[in-house]
């Protein structure tokens, strides 16, 4: 066994347990009485008398400490036992193989929907850079778009129309495969966009290569070197189906309670909120190795595609060709920057926390553009303030996020556990624990998206920095004498860093959303702050009633993220890629 083996298998137990520890003392470090939350989870007692709670200490052995359960419940999975739930007394392992077993056989059902738009997205790359007819780029803006929806408003669209109006599938329980339909769909058509997003700008490159070239003037059929192309270029992005397919397992709560899925998240989400520590436990163990056991097949699966030419460094590189840019992408970037304005502008003129219960669920008119919500307040107002305080922390998060990415992603010999045990938490669980420490606010949900927002940058940098690493010309600039910051410089930030930058702004609004979920659970952002994810979650139940009321939130985020994209890719940060690169000393 290689050094680098070991390494990654001792971060792997660290970090499990680690996180391990860390669930188990949240009871003790909510600032709630474990007791009073167990008996209000028991039989919503809002008043216990203080017998009750010393009996409830009493039997759950609260006295003895976190350390001495998580020693207690370490000592019987061997034996099979998980202990009994503290709110319903029933054991724990049959209610959470259920759990896992649902959610599992969802993200199976989404993972394909991931791959049939994914491959949606690149079809015209492939058809057209197969057949030596690839002139022009493209923005991105669709993937952009299909990345910025709302999982949870998608699966309450197609809960109405497809479950409830059409009758086409059931909108609710979870009773055959059926059931699995559109639950999938609301879960894989965002997941499916971001993959696609990542994976068509890298595939330029490959067509490119001088393999390609031969291949198409010998008479290769297309399909064939379509294939060849993807088996290049999945290598980089197959790492990201970790913290965006696999990790669907724990973090699809909203979707779970939309459509009453009996999944592990929601498990997770009500197991936390009630302090019921085995559950608890062992929903996150399940999530800890399901994380490593993808970790360890997606790595398998790289080595496979890449062959012997990445133990051997003699992987070529990726070199983007010049493509032109479509003519409208200025004009795009700039009908986009302008209608946020107009919206920033425009709700700033007006108040955002005026209450009128008489014109609640007013549908767009001359006195209110965009409608008003639940309480009658102006959502226009409520957008245009909320613009600048939703962009700006979620800028600061993805940027956080980007820099911790990086700087593991490069040391992967031994942040790799670390990466895969922390891309199945679900960020929910990580806002409980954070929140516990540093107390309800904004900046405390911040820091827990923080604290696995990062992971699918470094997955993806360490992906792409090994491939970098097993290239000729990085093996020809280090016999040469390159310094480590020259291949730095030089070497490994061209080739990961575009890469990266598109992954996260593909990722912004999913920051945004995440934000605003901690926020709904008294966890972050409080109202009535105006904020573009907490409008969405807060006028969720009324989508069917005033589809406006979540239209309108919805609709700024999908601009923003659309900006962020051609902006970029006008620019060209992200879409130019890495420069060929001279080895060391050469002239």
């Amino acid at each position: 066994m290689s050094v680098t083996a070991v390494r990654a298998g001792a971060g792997r137990a660290v970090a499990g347990t680690a996180l391990l520890a860390a669930v188990s003392l949240l009871p003790w470090l909510s600032g709630t009485d474990p007791a009073l939350t167990v008996l209000r989870a028991r039989s919503a007692d809002q008043d216990p008398t203080p017998a009750q709670l010393t009996a409830v200490r009493e039997q759950l052995g609260l006295d003895e400490g976190p350390l001495a359960h998580l020693v207690h419940w370490l000592g019987g999975l061997p034996r099979g036992d998980a202990g009994v739930s503290w709110v319903s007394g029933e054991p724990v392992l049959p209610e959470v193989s259920a759990a896992f077993g649902v959610s599992v056989t969802l993200m199976l059902g989404a993972f394909v929907v991931t791959v049939a738009v994914a491959g949606l997205v690149c079809a015209r790359t492939l058809y057209l850079g197969s057949r030596r007819r690839l002139r022009q780029g493209r923005a991105g803006t669709g993937a952009a778009v299909l990345a910025a929806l709302p999982k949870f408003l998608l699966a309450s669209l197609l809960a109405t129309v497809c479950g409830v109006w059409l009758g086409w599938f059931p909108s609710s329980g979870w009773e055959g495969p059926a059931s699995m339909v559109l639950p999938a769909l609301a879960l894989g058509v965002p997941s499916g966009a971001m993959i696609g997003g990542m994976l068509a700008p890298a595939l330029p490159a490959a067509f490119h290569e001088p393999w390609a070239r031969t291949w198409h003037a010998s008479g290769f059929p297309p399909g064939l070197i379509a294939r060849n192309a993807l088996r290049r270029t999945l290598s980089g992005v197959l790492p990201q189906l970790l913290p965006t397919v696999v990790a669907l397992v724990g973090g699809a709560v909203a979707v779970e309670k939309i459509f009453n899925i009996p999944g592990l998240g929601r498990l997770a989400l009500d197991t936390a909120m009630a302090q019921d520590l085995p559950p608890l436990q062992t929903a996150t163990l399940a999530l800890v190795l399901l994380g490593v056991a993808a970790g360890l097949l997606i790595q398998a699966l790289r080595r496979a595609l890449l062959g012997p030419a990445l133990r051997d460094g003699a992987l070529p590189a990726l070199h983007p060709p010049a493509l032109a840019r479509p003519r409208s992408l200025r004009l795009l970037t700039g009908v986009c920057a302008l209608a946020l304005l107009t919206l920033v502008v425009a709700g700033l003129l007006r108040d955002p926390l005026q209450v009128d219960t008489a014109a609640r669920l007013l549908a767009p008119s001359a006195a209110h553009p965009l409608g008003t919500d639940s309480l009658g307040r102006d959502l226009l107002a409520r957008l245009g303030h909320g613009a600048l305080r939703t962009a700006g922390i979620a800028l600061a998060v993805t940027a956080v996020s980007i820099v911790v990415g990086l700087l593991l992603g490069m040391a992967a010999g031994v942040s790799v556990g670390l990466t895969e045990v922390m891309s199945t938490l679900p960020a929910v669980l990580a806002g409980l624990l954070t929140t516990a420490v540093t107390g309800p606010s904004v900046w405390g949900a911040a820091l827990a998206v923080c604290l696995v927002g990062w992971t699918p940058y470094a997955a993806q940098t360490a992906a792409l920095a090994e491939e970098e690493r097993a290239s000729g010309h990085w093996l020809a600039s280090v016999s040469l004498g390159a310094a480590p910051r020259y291949l730095l410089r030089r070497h490994l930030l061209p080739a990961v860093l575009p890469a990266v930058l598109r992954n996260a702004l593909l990722r912004l609004p999913t920051t945004v959303l995440v934000l605003a979920s901690l926020g709904f659970l008294g966890l972050g952002e409080q109202p009535p702050t105006p904020e573009w994810g907490r409008l969405l979650s807060e006028n969720q139940p009324y989508a069917e009633l005033a589809p406006w009321t979540v239209l309108a939130p919805a609709g700024a985020l999908v601009l923003l993220a659309v900006l962020a994209v051609s902006a970029t890719e006008s620019g060209g940060a992200t879409g130019g890629g890495r420069r060929r690169t001279a080895p060391a000393g050469s002239p």
